[in-house]
Parts: structure tokens; sequence; C-alpha cells
């Protein structure tokens, strides 16, 4: 196990499932006490944190839910109680609109994907920031998408919900620059989870995700660890100087 981020800790929103579970692993496994958030698959979360453990790191799965503020700020006060800190926030914890067009849209859907994508770790944020701005160093993370800047169609939800967290995100880099907080994006394009596979079964009628590899950058569709190395190196020591940045994890697709 790698030692880079040793003493430091982490809590990642979505952290038991797909990107966030490859955050949480190489952050742990790089050093730091992770805090891994769950909704609904405790049985994963906790799984995971469990594997974790046998390897020597150190994860607790906490049940938080991004769109209620009182849930993310107990699990920031989990966070601060067990590891005694927080100075690593990464908000990955996401769900997918319904692909319907803006004319079909509800707003009961519009409200929902906002709340999770913007509003929520809005909040999260604002819940860490104290504990943030008392660290020597100490970081954000959004994990958006490159809906931010495709826009496609039939996806207006959330290519918002991208858009406005990427908003947040640069606002925050320049606020909180002067307490020595980085905050920067990864945005993501087709990735290897669940989420991934309903997407390309819905849009593409493939029925196996691996069958676009061929046609894929580099001969094949990116990987959760993929997203998850680059998120690590903005955390540690290589992206002591990095912030206000967006990179785009999508082969160079777009």
């Amino acid at each position: 196990m790698a030692d880079e981020l040793q003493g430091r800790v982490a809590l990642v929103t979505g952290g038991g499932r797909g990107i966030g579970a490859a955050i949480s692993t190489e952050l742990a496994l790089s050093g730091a006490s992770v805090v891994l958030t769950y909704r609904r698959d405790r049985e994963a979360a906790e799984a995971l944190a469990d594997k974790l453990a046998g390897e020597g790191a150190t994860a607790l799965a906490v049940e938080a839910h991004v769109d209620d503020p009182a849930s993310s700020e107990r699990a920031v006060a989990t966070a601060v109680e067990q590891f005694g800190g927080l100075d690593t926030v990464v908000s990955n914890a996401g769900v997918a609109s319904r692909g319907n067009a803006v004319a079909d849209t509800t707003v009961d859907e519009l409200s929902w994907v906002l709340q999770v994508h913007a509003i929520g770790p809005h909040q999260l944020v604002r819940a860490a920031l104290p504990h943030l701005r008392r660290a020597d160093r100490s970081d954000v993370v959004f994990v958006s998408s490159i809906a931010a800047h495709t826009f496609h169609a039939y996806g207006a939800p959330y290519n918002m919900g991208k858009a406005a967290v990427e908003a947040l995100a640069h606002t925050l880099a320049q606020e909180e620059r002067r307490h020595g907080v980085h905050v920067n994006i990864v945005a993501p394009g087709l990735t290897d989870t669940d989420m991934g596979r309903r997407l390309v079964r819905a849009t593409r009628s493939v029925e196996d995700i691996r069958e676009l590899d061929e046609g894929s950058p580099f001969g094949r569709v990116c990987a959760p660890e993929d997203i998850a190395r680059v998120v690590r190196f903005l955390v540690g020591p290589e992206g002591a100087y990095v912030n206000d940045q967006r990179i785009v994890v999508d082969g160079g697709t777009f």
C-alpha cells in the first residue's frame, strides 16, 4: 500500500459503487482514511470497506443522502469524529435523468436531478468548509461529466445539473484559494459502470458495453479506475499547485 496520502481524511459521496468505489479504493490504498457514503446499497458499501480493511487500508461506510443537507452534515461530522478531521471531499454521487425531451420533462424530475447534482454538493461542501480551512492542505474534487460541454439531446436535467456543479466548483476555487483549499473538476466520458451500461442499452441498443471497446479510444471503454487515478493525482502531492482546473477523461473523444 502506498503512503502518499498518509494522514489525509477523505469523504467520497456515492463511494460504494462504480466510479465512487474506484475513487474510495484508490485513496484508501494510497494511505488516506476514507469515509465512503451510500444511499441504498449498504451491502456493496460495507463489503468494499471490509475489503479495503483486509488490504490494510482504512475505510468506513456511512449512509448519507447528498440531496439531504442534514445527512451530509452528519457524514462530515462522522469523518471528523472518527478520524480527527477532514481535508478531502470528493463529490461523486449522482443520478441519471430519464432521457426525455425538454418538452416532456416534468418539474419534479428536473428538481430532483438538480438537487442531487448541484444543490446537494453545494450544501455538502458548505458543511465541510470549516474543517477544510483548518487543514494544512485540503482538496475538493467534483466528479462531473462531458455532458457539461456536449449537451446531448434528451438529457436536459443531467446536463443542467453537471453544468451547475461546475459553476459551483469554479466559484469555490476562487473563494477558497486564500484558505488553502484546492478545487478541481474531473469530467468523465462514457464509463463502464451500472449507469454507463444502462445508458448504452437505452441509447445505442447495446447489451454489453464491452461491444464498444473496438470503437473507443485506445481500444476500450473508460474504466472507473481511470477516473480514480486522476482524482488521486489531484489530491496528492503532484497536484499541490493545481487549482480551478477541469480535467476531461474520455480518451479524447469530445
